[in-house]
């Protein structure tokens, strides 16, 4: 099983990515609040980025049977998931129009969902193709710690 991805996907996954990115904070810099909104805003993209990208890392690491703590994969997933509450919460109390809000809803998970693709595909693009990981029941156990 060939597991490269095309030429296409990586071409769409970085310009999802771009896209995303770029309207996000085009929206913040013409956005009518103070700049410690702006910073707030700017803040959740990156860190939401960082731990969309530290979760799809995880997850493929322990598929593939590599060590991860409990403590790193656990804390992945809640800073993601904390980004996106913040984002709502932020957004909830906003005095933006309902277009503004989703417009910022819209392109945060694009960008998230991008920065997931595009990490997997650098991941899948160090593995030569005739490669294949092993599988989890094929490597030494090692034991996680806690």
């Amino acid at each position: 099983m060939n597991r490269q991805p095309s030429s296409a996907f990586v071409g769409a996954s970085w310009a999802a990515l771009l896209i995303g990115m770029l309207a996000y904070i085009v929206g913040l810099w013409n956005a009518q609040m103070a700049l410690n909104e702006k910073g707030y805003y700017f803040a959740v993209l990156m860190y939401g980025l960082f731990a969309a990208i530290s979760v799809q890392k995880s997850v493929r690491d322990r598929l593939e049977g590599i060590p991860v703590t409990n403590l790193y994969y656990a804390i992945s997933w809640f800073s993601t998931v904390l980004c996106v509450v913040l984002l709502v919460v932020g957004l909830w109390n906003a005095t933006l129009t309902l277009s503004e809000k989703g417009f910022y809803a819209m392109s945060f998970a694009l960008s998230l969902f991008a920065a997931i693709a595009v990490q997997k595909n650098t991941r899948d693009n160090q593995q030569p193709a005739t490669e294949q990981p092993q599988r989890a029941a094929e490597r030494p156990r090692v034991e996680q710690e806690a």
